[in-house]
């Protein structure tokens, strides 16, 4: 599989507790953290619930 880098690029304040325990799930605690992913079906489909906060490093 393909490898995916996650970049937090919003803050996670008042948004809804599901966005964050999402966040936390990916591994994104900071702001401009990355994280490197496989790109399975469930990690995209995590990026694409929070893609207002997050984008993908190329």
């Amino acid at each position: 599989m393909a490898k995916i880098k996650i970049q937090q690029v919003r803050s996670r304040i008042k948004c809804p507790k599901v966005q964050k325990l999402t966040l936390d799930a990916l591994g994104l605690k900071k702001m401009n953290q990355v994280v490197e992913h496989e790109a399975t079906p469930q990690i995209l489909g995590m990026v694409s619930a929070v893609k207002h906060l997050v984008r993908i490093v190329e």
